[in-house]
């Protein structure tokens, strides 16, 4: 990615979270993810190994701010619903700890990419540990109990990414589905137009491709609805085999509605 383009999504990513009036550590953390050139490594180096070398789509700096906005949105409408989150409710932290657990998960979910596909998710807690304390340090200072508390839920969320390991905080399960609500076309412009398409990763690219929006709003019958539009039904994969999969893996899943639509045909609802 180029500089110019990087800082123009990271102004833009402070921007969309200023604009739910959440500042102070919050907005803390972010500066400091966004900051850091070693995370800026890493998530280009997962990008090359999952495009360049495997023929996935997009797992680097857009897709995991992209991971990152999508999180946040689903938190607001959540706590605008009055659903609390697990640190809430077990009574041992509050909204902006599991926010900010939230984003460091989020921002940094992918990073074991660069290590290679197969348990990528562990991997990336191994990467991400590090990190997160070395900001939780800076902002928590000599509080050990929040760091901790942030950092186990931010893990948590990391490892649960792609569903396959069980987790058990609402925090992890937003993780899960902001993830894959990140699957529009632009996601699989790169690959696609190198021409690299490998047997592992085209059918993520083709299906990928197809999707034109996904859109993230406050539902009717439940706090959140996730509409995803399509071109073709190829897009279908996406929806079933991995935004579906992951929802219902999700501790999230009561709260979520979720439909999709191909071309002017009628609406289908999933959940």
């Amino acid at each position: 990615m180029k500089s110019s383009k990087k800082h123009s999504i990271d102004v833009d990513l402070i921007e969309f979270v200023e604009g739910f009036g959440l500042c102070g550590k919050v907005t803390d953390v972010l500066k400091m993810l966004l900051a850091s050139k070693e995370i800026q490594a890493n998530q280009e180096f997962a990008n090359s190994v999952s495009i360049v070398r495997l023929g996935y789509n997009d797992h680097g700096p857009v897709h995991m701010r992209i991971v990152t906005k999508n999180a946040v949105v689903m938190m607001e409408l959540l706590k605008k619903a009055g659903i609390k989150t697990s640190l809430e409710n077990d009574k041992c932290g509050s909204y902006e700890e599991s926010l900010i657990a939230v984003i460091f998960a989020a921002f940094l979910h992918d990073i074991g990419m660069g290590m290679g596909r197969p348990n990528h998710d562990l991997h990336s807690t191994i990467l991400a540990q590090p990190i997160i304390d070395k900001i939780l340090e800076e902002v928590y200072k000599d509080d050990w109990k929040k760091r901790v508390m942030i950092r186990d839920i931010a893990l948590e969320g990391i490892a649960g990414h792609m569903g396959a390991n069980k987790v058990s905080s609402l925090e992890a399960g937003i993780v899960q589905v902001a993830d894959g609500c990140d699957m529009t076309k632009g996601r699989a412009r790169i690959p696609i137009s190198m021409g690299n398409v490998h047997k592992t990763g085209y059918i993520h690219q083709y299906s990928a491709n197809s999707i034109e929006v996904v859109d993230i709003k406050e539902g009717t019958e439940k706090p959140l609805r996730i509409d995803v539009i399509m071109s073709n039904e190829v897009g279908i994969f996406q929806v079933e085999e991995v935004l579906l999969h992951k929802i219902a893996n999700s501790t999230a899943k009561q709260y979520i509605e979720l439909y999709a639509q191909v071309g002017d045909e009628q609406t289908k609802r999933y959940l």
